[in-house]
């Protein structure tokens, strides 16, 4: 008689009971979730449950909690800060009469830190220093999450979604609200704070905002990504810094900036040249290939059409597209200048106008598909914005 098998409900997993502690012990010491799991052995989404607690519906149908493993306990204090010990050690010295000077010497600290110390966190009804309770005053100022402007300001909101509805840009609506309320400081944002009140989980703007902005992309990324262009060794470089002084002030036309946007993994582009004075565009049409002898061909091609008065010099960043410099040079007597590495400023208006070209051109698009004739309807477009 084989053994008898028990017509019982089938036995579930083992608890995972010595990882879920050992999980506890790692996530005190500060070590990441995915870290803490890797280690334990669980998956990511585990640590998660773990952490910050779920909630699942039971076959009766009723909701049941499960507790977060891990407390919620604030981390301790940084080194940068006192620490309550230190605290203590600066009321003994202040009631004994000791400088100020003398107890920074004592702690390894500025007189400068005591002197704020004290005078920032001492009774105010009687003047004196507890450093019990002037812990938890500094401590209480440090909690944190604080509520975002954009959340807790419905106008706010409002007005920021409405420029973004316009096609602003972050950093434009940033300026424009310390332009048009210079006398309300709570509406000074800076640009990162829109980008997360878009991107942050929880967005206050909605997730779906990202279509308001040039890049259209849905979660952000790095700036330098694999895929970048590398700029490779070129000789007889001159660099930005050899430039005539005139070109800084923008005082004389002729001076243009240069670089090329890129379409799907950097398989076609279109080369764009901005005049520092007038901001005037000029786009190269490159169809098929953007090596260095095609996008040479084709700036001297776009820049033969120009008078020599308005072809004093030219700013490119070091990517190999510009190998062919010194035939442009020799072409059209107009110097090619080199930015410094991942220096994207140094050719402000040309940034700047590659951003304007995006909304014609998205990334992420095969822009070989575009004409000539496309090109230039572009081109009018942007030289006779008002």
């Amino acid at each position: 008689m084989g053994p008898v098998r028990s017509r019982g409900r089938k036995r579930g997993a083992e608890p995972l009971t010595a990882q879920r502690e050992a999980f506890v012990r790692l996530i005190a010491r500060g070590v990441s979730n995915a870290e803490a799991c890797r280690v334990v052995g669980v998956h990511r989404r585990t640590g998660a449950r773990w952490r910050l607690g779920r909630t699942v519906i039971s076959t009766s149908g009723f909701a049941l909690h499960y507790q977060p493993v891990t407390t919620t306990a604030a981390p301790g204090l940084s080194a940068r800060y006192l620490s309550e010990d230190e605290r203590i050690v600066i009321g003994d010295r202040v009631r004994a009469g000791m400088s100020l000077r003398s107890i920074g010497r004592e702690l390894g600290r500025p007189a400068s830190t005591i002197s704020r110390e004290v005078h920032r966190n001492r009774d105010a009804q009687s003047g004196r220093y507890r450093p019990f309770a002037a812990h938890r005053m500094a401590v209480g100022r440090l909690a944190r999450p604080k509520e975002r402007r954009l959340a807790g300001d419905q106008v706010l909101r409002e007005t920021v979604q409405g420029w973004l509805d316009l096609r602003s840009s972050p950093e434009q609506i940033a300026q424009t609200l310390r332009l048009e309320f210079p006398d309300n400081p709570a509406w000074h944002l800076v640009h990162e704070s829109i980008y997360q009140a878009i991107y942050a989980p929880g967005a206050t703007l909605g997730r779906d905002r990202f279509t308001c902005l040039r890049t259209r992309r849905r979660r952000r990324r790095a700036h330098r990504h694999p895929d970048a262009r590398r700029a490779g060794a070129m000789r007889e470089m001159k660099m930005i810094g050899d430039r005539p002084p005139d070109v800084a002030d923008r005082a004389v036309a002729g001076h243009w900036e240069g670089d090329l946007i890129s379409g799907t993994s950097n398989r076609s582009a279109i080369g764009t040249l901005a005049e520092r004075t007038s901001r005037y565009v000029l786009l190269v049409h490159l169809p098929q290939r953007h090596t260095a002898d095609a996008t040479r061909d084709g700036v001297l091609d776009v820049m033969g059409k120009l008078p020599s008065s308005l072809r004093r010099s030219l700013t490119w960043d070091q990517g190999r597209e510009m190998a062919g410099h010194r035939q442009i040079t020799a072409a059209t007597g107009m110097s090619v200048y080199f930015c410094e590495p991942h220096s994207p400023w140094q050719r402000g208006t040309n940034e700047n106008t590659n951003g304007l070209l995006r909304d014609y051109f998205p990334k992420g698009t095969n822009l070989a598909v575009h004409s000539a004739e496309r090109l230039q309807q572009v081109q009018d477009e942007l030289n006779n914005r008002p």
